[in-house]
């Protein structure tokens, strides 16, 4: 994928197959950060808040990245698991067939979100 600028060119730039959970999770995290502003580094689009990026999502060959502050992975372990998800420190790969479940990344953002210096 090409440097990008913006989310919209991230998902454009994605693989078809990818662009619709691309676009879900967007909305998901829009709602769940209203206070946030649209950003990109490294080359992936994420959400800021007070300087420090709060979530951010990729699309990679065969599966979609989505992360977080490490704090929030840790709370949110225990459902996680039970969605039948595997998470790094900060992160969950997951297949586009088999997404996380809306709620899941909502309690994500939001707490990832409580990490952020007010």
């Amino acid at each position: 994928m090409a440097t990008i600028t913006d989310h919209d060119s991230y998902i454009a730039a994605a693989p078809e197959s990818f662009r619709p959970i691309l676009t879900h999770v967007r909305g998901l995290l829009n709602e769940a950060l209203p206070e946030a502003e649209e950003m990109t580094a490294y080359n992936m689009p994420g959400f800021r808040i007070q300087g420090t990026v709060v979530a951010s999502y990729a699309a990679f060959s065969k599966q979609v990245g989505l992360y977080f502050l490490a704090p929030a992975i840790s709370v949110h372990a225990k459902e996680i698991a039970e969605a039948g998800l595997k998470a790094s420190k900060t992160g969950i790969t997951f297949a586009p067939r088999k997404p996380v479940p809306d709620d899941l990344v909502t309690q994500l953002a939001r707490a990832s979100r409580t990490y952020v210096d007010d």
